[in-house]
């Protein structure tokens, strides 16, 4: 059946609904993690408090990039409508989790209690995209890359809308509670949206592609593991600061972090839908390379930004930077290796959220250790008045060092998107010249 088939509109706004709730969720959860880290977590060990909750924000990463792993190959059997029932469903459970939380347990073992309701909307997460990726694809094989940017375009809307939601109940005395609470609303509306709606098959599926060729697919074109390597270093520059940078920059710009994330998100929100064009005209890989460029520069000054105008200015590069970096990613492991099928798209996806799984916590450490050293000591830490010029100055040195240790991991991303254009390039006037291209 072909995708004009389909109701395309409809699947399109679903896959859009699906994925600005998982965004409004991890919106809320940077927005609610300093709270998480007071109450519960300091609680129990104040030395290592940032790591936890480093830990704690990465485990949804974990579940999203394992889920997606498993998911994506048997999607086709599984169905893209079932996928983001299942995603609803846990959305909704794993928010409760975290909500009551404080009523379910007590203690130490109240981290669990955050860990497991994390990791159910990180296995959310997984559903959604191990089905709206592959979706978007087969509904759009003519335009990839424009409409995967134009369907991640409603990732930063929904961390604007959760990143000010959270700020507006914080700001009229409302809690922690309150603002997670509002994701229920939007998983419960995806969820009845998607009641009867018939999907598409992936590529894979039209091109009789079996799970055996795509991994066949992907081993025999080892240029793919290059794709594969860098979407850890791209999702790390982009994912893991944007859960960091409320914790973190609260303390250095003068403001409000979250509210620099949300600015990001607008800009993301507008170029999106502009991918299209810049992709045609640098190339996707060109695009690519321009964001990294960006990505490190603009990291690097939000390590250094100490007031509203120059964090706003840091902001401004990381998201001209970050902005196409997930998306035109995906929709060049959809048009690079088509055979690989959603198993090639869920691969790259879930690199990406394992690296980000990974380097959270890593900052966390990064955070605390610097935290200590500035102090001179844990007891120093702890001897310290909650507010005070000596505290405040303590934890901007440390949001300082560990946003300058994300900033070299795109560093390495202009040699190896600028090797792939490079070689893109050559293999293109081998081709005019009646060469044989190789891979």
């Amino acid at each position: 059946m072909s995708s004009e088939q389909y109701d395309r509109s409809k699947i399109f706004l679903i896959c859009s609904m699906a994925l600005f709730t998982i965004a409004i969720s991890m919106s809320l959860g940077a927005t609610v993690a300093a709270d998480l880290k007071t109450n519960f977590l300091d609680p129990i060990d104040f030395t290592t408090s940032a790591t936890m909750i480093g830990e704690i924000l990465g485990i949804i990463f974990l579940g999203f990039s394992i889920t997606l792993f498993v998911v994506s190959p048997f999607m086709d059997k599984i169905g893209m409508g079932r996928s983001i029932t299942a995603a609803a469903t846990l959305i909704i459970i794993g928010n409760a989790i975290l909500v009551f939380a404080g009523d379910i347990t007590s203690g130490a073992s109240i981290y669990w209690a955050l860990w497991v309701g994390m990791l159910l909307k990180g296995i959310a997460w997984g559903f959604v995209e191990a089905a709206i990726n592959p979706a978007t694809a087969s509904l759009y094989p003519e335009d990839k890359t424009h409409r995967l940017n134009v369907l991640h375009a409603w990732w930063p809307a929904g961390l604007i809308v959760g990143g000010l939601s959270g700020i507006a109940i914080n700001s009229i005395g409302l809690n922690w509670q309150i603002a997670l609470s509002l994701i229920f609303i939007p998983a419960v509306a995806f969820l009845i949206l998607n009641i009867g709606v018939k999907f598409p098959k992936t590529e894979s599926a039209d091109l009789d592609v079996s799970f055996g060729d795509m991994i066949k697919e992907i081993f025999r074109r080892p240029s793919f593991f290059i794709w594969f390597g860098a979407m850890f270093l791209t999702a790390a520059s982009e994912l893991a600061p944007g859960q960091w940078v409320d914790l973190a920059l609260t303390h250095t710009v003068g403001m409000r972090g979250i509210l620099l994330l949300v600015y990001v998100s607008g800009i993301m929100f507008v170029a999106r839908h502009f991918a299209g064009t810049l992709a045609h005209k640098l190339s996707p890989v060109g695009l690519l390379w321009f964001s990294a460029l960006l990505t490190s520069i603009g990291l690097y000054m939000l390590s250094v930004a100490d007031s509203p105008v120059t964090g706003i200015i840091a902001a401004t590069v990381w998201g001209a930077g970050v902005c196409f970096m997930w998306p035109t990613m995906l929709a060049s492991a959809a048009e690079r290796y088509p055979r690989g099928g959603a198993w090639a798209i869920g691969l790259i996806g879930s690199a990406g959220a394992m690296s980000t799984y990974i380097v959270l916590p890593l900052l966390g450490a990064a955070y605390d250790n610097a935290k200590l050293e500035a102090a001179g000591g844990a007891d120093a830490f702890a001897a310290m008045a909650e507010g005070s010029a000596e505290h405040t100055g303590t934890l901007v040195y440390a949001a300082e060092q560990s946003f300058q240790t994300v900033a070299l991991l795109p560093i390495v991303l202009l040699f190896v998107f600028g090797g792939v254009w490079y070689n893109d390039r050559k293999q293109a006037k081998l081709k005019a010249e009646g060469a044989s291209p190789s891979e």
